[in-house]
């Protein structure tokens, strides 16, 4: 963990002073009004690039870079696979290289490069979203799964669409990324259930048929593995690691409920938050499922990155003399989180052939 309490350090450090020396944005219609200083910004995605990219360890990391060693991508090969997208990106890799640290290295500068852009232009409080980013888990989860946030990464990309409503610009990016990892179409039918007012009748319609999925799970389940058993998903059915830390649940409903409470001056402060709010709530919904059985929590990820960008606004909603301490209570309250999860909970190990 060394290495990883020392890359957060650097990341938040660097950010911070990013905000500390932002510039005002001018142009009319600007999403927030300054932007970070680009220089610090790129020493802080340098950081969690070189500390994920570098790693030799985490999670699935081992068997990808198996995979990645006794493979020989071809295009009969990649094309019997369930996900090309990927399979094409190892057989470029290959022609320079067979040392599988190539792409554990591409991948992860890919994916932090295209999640920092999008937080750095949506960001109300940057450093804010980019502590929580590590703290919250999904850096980690970056360097665990690393298909799926790689996809989540370029679907996180299309947020621009999103609250435009440009469909066509979004579902081809959505497109893309499934050739990554396919549960990503689910984005598809998930684009028009968020482009409704946040905090309608609909969203406590959502919520409502979650809890009863929650509170008749194994008839839900029954029906749900059904129906995908023949589909490349089918194997989850015999998924039995169990569910998900309630606590985890709490730590993603915390925000939401800020932005409930605040959810007139955040519509001031920031008019395209409904949709981000929504996002915010349908991985929430996903989360309060998971605690049922962990495989739900996977859908999740595609959900926590706008959670990034609200919780940087939320300080925003209460008045100025109590900002201050909204900002350092979550500093505190997510770093306790980071220790619980990783330390005593999870019990990380960072391993690296090129850190010590």
């Amino acid at each position: 963990m060394t290495f990883l309490w020392i890359n957060l350090a650097i990341v938040f450090i660097l950010s911070f002073f990013s905000r500390y020396f932002a510039t005002p944005v001018l142009a009319t219609g600007a999403i927030t009004p300054i932007k970070p200083n680009k220089i610090l910004v790129l020493g802080a995605l340098l950081s969690l690039v070189f500390i994920s990219g570098l790693r030799s360890g985490i999670g699935d990391t081992f068997f990808y870079a198996r995979i990645y060693v006794i493979n020989d991508f071809t295009w009969e090969f990649i094309t019997s696979q369930k996900d090309i997208g990927f399979g094409i990106l190892q057989m470029l890799l290959k022609k320079y290289s067979d040392d599988p640290q190539i792409m554990i290295f591409t991948t992860a500068l890919i994916t932090n490069v295209l999640i920092i852009s999008v937080l750095y232009k949506y960001s109300r409080i940057f450093e804010l979203s980019v502590y929580v980013y590590i703290t919250g888990g999904l850096f980690l989860v970056s360097m665990n799964g690393i298909r799926q946030v790689l996809a989540a990464a370029i679907i996180f990309t299309a947020t621009k669409y999103l609250i435009n409503g440009n469909w066509l610009k979004y579902f081809l990016i959505v497109l893309l990324s499934s050739t990554f990892h396919q549960s990503t179409l689910i984005l598809i039918p998930i684009y028009f259930l968020v482009r409704y007012k946040a905090w309608s009748n609909a969203t406590y319609i959502v919520l409502f048929f979650a809890l009863v999925i929650v509170v008749g799970y194994n008839q839900f389940s029954a029906i749900l593995f059904t129906v995908i058993e023949d589909t490349q998903y089918g194997h989850y059915s015999n998924f039995k690691e169990g569910g998900a830390n309630v606590f985890r649940v709490a730590v993603n409903a915390a925000p939401l409920i800020i932005a409930y409470l605040g959810r007139e001056k955040l519509r001031e402060i920031f008019p395209s938050s409904d949709i981000i709010v929504n996002m915010s709530l349908i991985g929430f919904v996903f989360m309060m499922v998971s605690t049922q059985n962990w495989i739900f929590a996977r859908f999740s990820i595609y959900f926590s990155l706008y959670q990034l960008i609200l919780i940087s606004w939320i300080v925003k909603l209460f008045s100025i003399k109590y900002q201050r301490l909204v900002y350092y209570a979550l500093l505190i309250c997510y770093l306790l989180y980071y220790f619980y999860e990783n330390v005593m909970s999870l019990n990380i190990i960072y391993e690296s052939n090129f850190f010590g």
